[in-house]
């Protein structure tokens, strides 16, 4: 029965046009930040008008996460809203504009910056009217720190056994404030490493980065990605695009580890089940420059940029039209952490 099922599975995933679901991040909404994490109520409240004009379908993550939990097909042109870093302004500004559309959205919080007061944050009042309110409350580490490696002087067990303790710490003060445990973690900055989706794992979580993409059932649940949409990405031309995006289906990562240890320019090497577009048109970026894939087989490609990245964040993008859904693309970024 399982195999039959399974057989079932695979012949709809051939047949049906693709599907896939958008998760959106915003940090703050007001015009007096940093722009680059900005967007004004103006540009949200377009944002939503838009999403409610094209139809698009704004859901919950908690029904995303259930739909690739169990397996059953992603909504299609479905939206998913969240915010990371817990600034009031989601509360005073973003909030009541959500609330008027009707809206689902998730908030990414820190409890630990929340009770230190470091910065224009919520506080729990604050929190606790936003989940009665039926925004889902999450998990964003207990003080916003750098989570991908050890600090300097620290093993690794000793670094995991922080982030465990960190994680669980956040988790458990969400809960006794708003009774919300999710078990979903946004990675703080979007950094992320192997060891440390293998805690996410083991802890029974979700990780949720900052990497571009669409998310689709074959996404990886330690690592799924979210366009931003504040600052230059907030234009809705660039956003209209992004929404039209779908989930590569991705069937080996060949281990590939974001953070650049020793070896720069790192490889990217992916291992694809085509069946919606011409691999012909895969294109990859690293920043402005163009990457030509080399197919290893009729399924796996390898990238790699020329020049060795700079420190800090950077990606490689891979992108590739969609034969059944006009105007889609596929898109994957690999996020890259190269500090020294």
């Amino acid at each position: 029965m399982k195999l039959l099922l399974s057989f079932c599975s695979l012949l709809l995933s051939l047949t049906l046009p693709a599907q896939a679901a958008v998760m959106l991040i915003y940090h703050h909404v007001a015009s007096d930040t940093p722009r680059v994490s900005s967007v004004s109520a103006d540009e949200l409240r377009g944002h939503l008008q838009y999403f409610k004009d094209n139809n698009f379908q704004v859901i919950g993550l908690d029904l995303l996460i259930k739909q690739l939990r169990e397996g059953t097909p992603v909504a299609d042109n479905a939206v998913v809203i969240t915010f990371d870093d817990s600034y009031e302004n989601n509360f005073t500004t973003a909030h009541p504009i959500l609330q008027q559309f009707g809206y689902p959205y998730t908030i990414f919080i820190s409890p630990g910056s929340i009770d230190k007061g470091d910065g224009p944050l919520l506080n729990w009042q604050q929190v606790k009217q936003m989940s009665d309110d039926g925004v889902l409350i999450a998990n964003h580490a207990m003080w916003h720190e750098h989570m991908a490696k050890p600090a300097a002087g620290e093993t690794e067990q000793q670094w995991l056994a922080r982030m465990q303790q960190s994680i669980s710490a956040a988790e458990d003060k969400i809960e006794q404030v708003t009774g919300q445990r999710h078990q979903w973690l946004a990675y703080p900055y979007g950094e992320y490493s192997a060891p440390l989706e293998q805690l996410v794992s083991e802890l029974g979580f979700i990780g949720i980065g900052q990497h571009s993409g669409a998310v689709g059932n074959n996404s990886a649940l330690t690592r799924l990605p979210r366009f931003p949409a504040a600052g230059r990405y907030a234009d809705l031309t660039d956003l209209a695009q992004k929404l039209r995006t779908l989930a590569f289906n991705i069937t080996d990562y060949h281990s590939v580890d974001p953070l650049v240890n020793g070896v720069n320019p790192p490889q990217l090497t992916l291992s694809l089940q085509i069946t919606d577009f011409n691999r012909t048109q895969l294109q990859c970026f690293a920043g402005a420059e163009v990457l030509k894939p080399e197919w290893l087989n009729d399924n796996t490609f390898t990238v790699t940029a020329s020049k060795s990245l700079a420190t800090g964040r950077s990606r490689y993008n891979c992108t590739a039209p969609s034969q059944s859904k006009k105007g889609y693309f596929y898109w994957y970024s690999q996020p890259w952490l190269n500090q020294p």
